[in-house]
């Protein structure tokens, strides 16, 4: 079975899926995901959807449920890049995604996860590992 890359890149578990999300792989990602945050002490999460195009309630749900997981780990989770049919998609389906931050692109998810951990300015969230 495949599986999404997860990176870290410092204090941050960065995620891009590039590809359609089928159930398997959705709940394999979920459970990677927090295994991931648990092993390296993230704080957080940033999971990059742009390359989705469409998005139903169950993947809804998982995005829900890794914040949620996350944040009892103490990681906030930010989810970058949605496209306007998939926002619109989340708001027909009554999916509040509750603990999920959202920004427009990595740079700016980066920077808001870095606000919401209060790191403060001259501390460095860059230690080179990857996995």
């Amino acid at each position: 079975m495949e599986k999404i890359p997860i990176l870290r890149m410092g204090k941050f578990l960065l995620v891009t899926i590039q590809v359609d999300l089928y159930d398997r792989l959705a709940e394999a990602l979920e459970a990677d995901l927090v295994q991931m945050v648990k092993k390296t002490g993230a704080q957080g999460v940033l999971i990059d959807i742009s390359a989705v195009s469409i998005i139903d309630s169950f993947m809804g749900r998982i995005i829900g449920n890794i914040a949620t997981m996350s944040k009892i780990l103490d990681a906030e989770t930010v989810v970058v890049g949605m496209q306007p049919a998939v926002a619109i998609t989340l708001v027909e389906l009554g999916l509040p995604l509750k603990g999920v931050h959202s920004s427009l692109n990595v740079e700016r998810g980066m920077e808001l996860l870095r606000t919401k951990i209060n790191l403060s300015e001259g501390q460095s969230d860059d230690d080179g590992y990857a996995e």
